[in-house]
C-alpha cells in the first residue's frame, strides 16, 4: 500500500457523515488479531506500570497514545514487515489504557495506605474493572455525536497527532528509533545512578543563612523527559511555587516557631529541632494540598460552561445514532451500556472487597456517567493531557463523602468506602476520556468502532494487575507518602475525604493554601502547576525545570523555520517520553532487588568522595541534558527506499 499522510478534510471542511476515513469503509483489514491483542495488552500494561512509578513520585503521567503509535508502526514494520495501519490503531487504542487507569488508580486508592490501612490487589484490580467497564462504555452512545456530528468543531488534539502517526507510516521506522533510544538511554541512567549508586540521584545543599532550608535537584531522567513534554512555561510556575515553599514558608516557620517551648499541631516535634524536609512534610503539605484543591475546583469552575454545554449537546447527540450497516460505524450494541451500569452498581454494592452499600454504588454510577461524558468533550477540547480528571475527581469525592456520612457510613469505614467509591469514579473519569480520544483516531483512520471499544477493555483488565503490583511494590519498599514516593495527588484525596469525615485537618494551613490559589488566579496565573510546586518537594521542581529549559533552547535554534521546528519538538516529545519509560521501568525493576533485600548499590563504596558528591550527580546530569539537546536538533540520516 502506497503511503501518504492524512486528507485535509480528516480536520474538518466537509460534514462527518461524508469524511472518507484513511483505510475506507469499503476495505476491509485485519483489527483484532493475535498481533494487536498481545501488542496492545503489553503495551498497556508497560504504561501502566511505568505511569503508575511515575505518578506515585511526581503526581504526573505522560500519554500513552502517541508514544504506542509510534512503538506500533516501528514493530509492525520492522519485526512482522507489513505496514497494518488498522492493527497499529488497535495498539494504541489498547496500550492508551494503561496511562488511563494508572492515573485513575494512583489519585485514589493509595490514600487507604496513607490512612495506615491495608490496600489489597485483588481491591485495587476490581475497583479499576469497574470503573474502566463504564469507562469505556458511558462513551458508546456518544461515540458518534463525538467524532462523527462534531467532525471538525471537536479538535482532539491528541487524537489527530496519533492519526497522523499511524498515517505516515514512513516516520513511524525514525519515530521508533527515537522512542527506543530514549528507553535505552533513559533506563541505563537510572541503572547506574538509582541501582548501582554511581552517582545521587537527589543532590541537595543546605542554606544556612535562609534558617537551614535546602535546595535540590532530583537528577532524574524521567524528570528532564517530563519537563520537555510540558515546556519552559509551566516548569517555571511550578518552580516558582516551590521557590515560595522552600525559600519563603520553611524559612518564616523556623524563624517564628523557634521560640516555641511546645510542638505546634499537626507535628509532635519542636519546630527548633525540625529539618526544613520535616517542617515540608508537617505543615506545607498542608497549604500545598489547599492551594492544590482550590486549582481544581478552579479548573472546574472555569470549565463550568463548557461543562454544561458539553453534558446538554452529548445528551442531545444521545438520540441522533442510527444502525448503520458500514463497518466504520458499527458500535457495541447499547444493551451493552445499559448492562455496565447495572453490572457496576451491583457488584460495587455487593462484593466484599468493595462493599459501598447501595448508596454509594448509586452515586458511582450518576458521577461516572455525567464526568464520563464530561471529559470525553473536554478531550475533545484540550486532549487528554490537560483533562481535569483530578478538579472533576474531587467534587466527586466531596459530595459522595458527603452523603456517605450523611446516611450513617462513618469513621473509618466511611472513609474508605468513600475512597473505594471515588476511586471507580475517577478510573471511569480518565479512561472515558483516552477512550474517546482513541474512538476518534478510529473514526479518522477507519477502523471499527465495536472492535475497538471490547478491546480496549482487554488492555484494563491486563495492565490493572501489572499497576496494583507496582503500586504495593513501591509501599512495600519505600512506603506511600515517604519522600520517594510522595503520592501526592492520592495523599490530597485523602485529605479531603479524612477532613469531610473527622474535621481532623490543620484548615488554617489549607485556607492558606486556598488563599494562594486565589492569589495565582487573580494574577492570571494558571494555578495548578504554581499549587503543584508548592506542594512537591524543590528537588523534583528544579529537575523539571531542567527539561523545560531544553526545550527553550530547542525553539531558539529553529524558530524562524516553523516547519522545522514543529518536526524536532516532535521528535524532542518522542525521545522525552522514552527517557521518562526508560527510566520508570528500571525503577520499577531496582524497585524488585531491594523488595528481594539484595544489595546491587555497589558504587557507593567506590571513590565516596566523587560518588556521593552532589556535584558528581548536577554535572552528569547536565550531559545527560546536553544529549537530549543533540539528539533532538541533529540532523535524521535519510533512508533510502
Amino acid at each position: 500500500m502506497e503511503k501518504r499522510g492524512l486528507d485535509h478534510s480528516a480536520y474538518g471542511g466537509v460534514n462527518g457523515e461524508d469524511y472518507i476515513p484513511y483505510i475506507p469503509a469499503s476495505e476491509a483489514m485485519p483489527e483484532v488479531t493475535v498481533v494487536s491483542l498481545v501488542m496492545g495488552v503489553l503495551f498497556a500494561a508497560l504504561f501502566a506500570a511505568a505511569n503508575t512509578y511515575l505518578g506515585l513520585k511526581v503526581g504526573m503521567t505522560i500519554a500513552a497514545g502517541i508514544p504506542s503509535a509510534v512503538l506500533a508502526t516501528g514493530i509492525l514494520k520492522g519485526l512482522f514487515k507489513h505496514n497494518n495501519v488498522l492493527e497499529a490503531n488497535m495498539i494504541q487504542s489498547i496500550a492508551a489504557m494503561g496511562e488511563a487507569l494508572a492515573g485513575g488508580i494512583i489519585f485514589t486508592l493509595p490514600a487507604i495506605i496513607i490512612w495506615g490501612l491495608e490496600l489489597k490487589l485483588s481491591t485495587i484490580v476490581v475497583a479499576t474493572l469497574l470503573g474502566g467497564l463504564i469507562g469505556i462504555f458511558f462513551v458508546v452512545p456518544l461515540r458518534k455525536y463525538l467524532t462523527v456530528e462534531e467532525h471538525g468543531k471537536l479538535i482532539f488534539p491528541e487524537s489527530m497527532a496519533a492519526a497522523e502517526i499511524l498515517a505516515t507510516g514512513s516516520s513511524g521506522g525514525t519515530g521508533f528509533k527515537t522512542v527506543l533510544t530514549g528507553l535505552l538511554y533513559g533506563g541505563g541512567y537510572k541503572l547506574f545512578s538509582g541501582g548501582f549508586a554511581l552517582w545521587m540521584e537527589e543532590p541537595q545543599w543546605t542554606i544556612k543563612s535562609l534558617q537551614s532550608t535546602v535546595f535540590g535537584v532530583d537528577t532524574l531522567a524521567s524528570l528532564a523527559g517530563v519537563g520537555f513534554i510540558i515546556g519552559i512555561e509551566a516548569a517555571l510556575y511550578m518552580f516558582a511555587g516551590a521557590l515560595v515553599a522552600w525559600f519563603g514558608l520553611i524559612p518564616l516557620i523556623k524563624y517564628v516557631g523557634a521560640g516555641l517551648t511546645t510542638p505546634l499541631f499537626p507535628s509532635t516535634t519542636l519546630i527548633s529541632k525540625m529539618s526544613a524536609s520535616a517542617i515540608w512534610s508537617n505543615y506545607i503539605r498542608y497549604v500545598g494540598a489547599g492551594a492544590v484543591a482550590a486549582g481544581g475546583f478552579i479548573s472546574l469552575g472555569r470549565s463550568l460552561p463548557t461543562i454544561g454545554r458539553s453534558f446538554k449537546s452529548a445528551m442531545g447527540g444521545l438520540g441522533k445514532g442510527t444502525v448503520s450497516d458500514k463497518r466504520t460505524d458499527i458500535d457495541a450494541p447499547i444493551i451493552w451500556v445499559i448492562g455496565a451500569a447495572v453490572f457496576v452498581f451491583l457488584l460495587a454494592w455487593l462484593l466484599p472487597m468493595i462493599s459501598i452499600g447501595p448508596v454509594g454504588s448509586l452515586l458511582v454510577v450518576i458521577f461516572a456517567f455525567f464526568f464520563a461524558v464530561v471529559s470525553a468533550r473536554m478531550c475533545g477540547i484540550v486532549g487528554a493531557s490537560n483533562n481535569p480528571v483530578s478538579g472533576m475527581t474531587i467534587a466527586s469525592l466531596l459530595f459522595i463523602t458527603a452523603v456517605l456520612k450523611a446516611t450513617g457510613l462513618t469513621g473509618q469505614h466511611g472513609m474508605v468506602a468513600a475512597i473505594l467509591a471515588g476511586s471507580i469514579v475517577c478510573i471511569a473519569i480518565a479512561v472515558s476520556g483516552d477512550a474517546a480520544q482513541a474512538l476518534k483516531t478510529t473514526h479518522i483512520i477507519g477502523g471499527t468502532p465495536k472492535r475497538v471499544e471490547f478491546s480496549m477493555y482487554a488492555g484494563v483488565a491486563f495492565a490493572s494487575v501489572f499497576s496494583g503490583l507496582v503500586l504495593l511494590m513501591l509501599n512495600h519498599t519505600y512506603g506511600i507518602g515517604s519522600d520517594a514516593v510522595a503520592a501526592p495527588q492520592a495523599t490530597l484525596m485523602s485529605m479531603v475525604v479524612k477532613g469531610v469525615m473527622t474535621g481532623q485537618i490543620p484548615w488554617i494551613l489549607v485556607i492558606i493554601g486556598v488563599t494562594f490559589g486565589v492569589m495565582c488566579a487573580l494574577m492570571r496565573l494558571p494555578v495548578l502547576p504554581v499549587a503543584l510546586g508548592l506542594y512537591l518537594p524543590i528537588h523534583l521542581s528544579a529537575g523539571i525545570l531542567v527539561g523545560g529549559l531544553i526545550r527553550v533552547f530547542v525553539d531558539r535554534k529553529f524558530r524562524d523555520n516553523s516547519e522545522q521546528l514543529k518536526e524536532k519538538v516532535e521528535k524532542g516529545i518522542l525521545l522525552a517520553s522514552g527517557l521518562v519509560a526508560g527510566d520508570a521501568i528500571m525503577g520499577i525493576v531496582i524497585a524488585v532487588f531491594a523488595t528481594l533485600s539484595i544489595n546491587i548499590g555497589f558504587g557507593a563504596n567506590i571513590l565516596p568522595g566523587i560518588t556521593g558528591s552532589p556535584y558528581t550527580a548536577m554535572l552528569l546530569y547536565i550531559l545527560l541534558a546536553v544529549w537530549m539537546y543533540w539528539i533532538t536538533v541533529k540532523k535524521d540520516k535519510k533512508q533510502n527506499g
